[in-house]
């Protein structure tokens, strides 16, 4: 190695701490692919109203929605690599885009690096009223029914698509007709209308047609029951497939680039303001799972293991982006 090269790398490894100490010097950029208002949105504003106090800076959110997440994916990606800028990707961004893209316009592995894994919104499979009283009893419907039952999702190639195709799969190549819808709000009154048979939404946005009676939620497909309706049973404790889990997970992510000393720093404060109890207890209330314990590098296996799992789901379903 040259004289200059050696010189450069021992003032980069000396200079890490300082820069970690003097990150962030002016408030940061979270990028949301998504509108506001939504699951995503919703858990970035209130992380982003917590991180100023393990920061020190502000954390502004900016929503950069359109071509299912890849355009505000995409910007920050091209952002300047120097920790001011930041993403907040979710399973759909960072996990399927990929396999769903014809041509993908960047890789979620190749072009950012991990940071955090704050948490997830919870998958629950809902029917109406009179399909089922039971998973195993939707199953049994489906079987004796062939072809005859449809469920909604809030669109082709979305999370909430795939994960209802991993059910469908591992209870048995279930035939049930998919239906697609743009967001959860057309879907869910299809269900109540008597239009569909079932829908793969979230928690958050079927507990309370849940509550109500209106519909009826057989099970979520996260590790452990919700605390916002501990009586519905998990997927896998249901239909006995241990391990089964789909959980629309969200991820801090940073463009490549980034020195490790700032990443560590922007770690250090997401886990931080996961491990706080009040903060988990609000994120818990709103139908998010609470995770936040990962390494950057834990977060970066998970990735990739979360790509391995849906790609021969997504291409048994043919589906893609357009």
């Amino acid at each position: 190695m040259h004289r200059r090269s050696l010189l450069g790398a021992a003032a980069t490894v000396l200079g890490a701490p300082a820069l970690a100490q003097s990150f962030p010097d002016r408030p940061i950029r979270m990028v949301v692919p998504f509108p506001p208002g939504g699951a995503t949105d919703v858990f970035a504003r209130r992380l982003a109203g917590r991180l100023p106090r393990p920061l020190g800076q502000p954390v502004v959110v900016e929503n950069r929605a359109g071509a299912a997440g890849a355009i505000g994916t995409l910007e920050a990606a091209r952002a300047r690599p120097d920790g001011h800028t930041i993403l907040f990707g979710t399973a759909s961004t960072l996990g399927l885009y990929p396999l769903l893209a014809p041509q993908p316009q960047f890789d979620p592995l190749r072009d950012f690096l991990p940071v955090a894994l704050p948490g997830a919104a919870t998958v629950a499979l809902v029917v109406r009223p009179g399909v089922a009283d039971s998973l195993p009893a939707l199953v049994e419907a489906a079987r004796q029914r062939p072809g005859q039952l449809r469920y909604g999702s809030p669109g082709t190639g979305s999370y909430l698509h795939m994960s209802f195709e991993l059910f469908k799969r591992e209870a048995g190549t279930l035939d049930v007709e998919h239906v697609p819808y743009r967001g959860s709000g057309p879907a869910m009154a299809d269900l109540l209308g008597g239009h569909l048979d079932a829908l793969s939404d979230t928690v958050a946005t079927t507990i309370e047609q849940h509550r109500g009676g209106r519909a009826r939620m057989l099970a979520v497909a996260s590790r452990a029951r919700s605390p916002l309706v501990p009586e519905v049973p998990t997927v896998a404790e249901a239909l006995g497939l241990p391990g089964f889990e789909a959980a629309v997970w969200l991820a801090v992510m940073v463009p490549l680039g980034v020195p490790d000393a700032i990443r560590a720093r922007l770690a250090e404060a997401v886990g931080a303001t996961m491990r706080d109890a009040e903060f988990r207890t609000e994120l818990e209330a709103a139908g998010f799972e609470v995770w936040g314990t990962e390494t950057p590098e834990q977060v970066r296996a998970f990735m990739e293991a979360e790509q391995a799992k849906w790609r021969p789901i997504v291409q048994a379903t043919g589906a893609r982006l357009e």
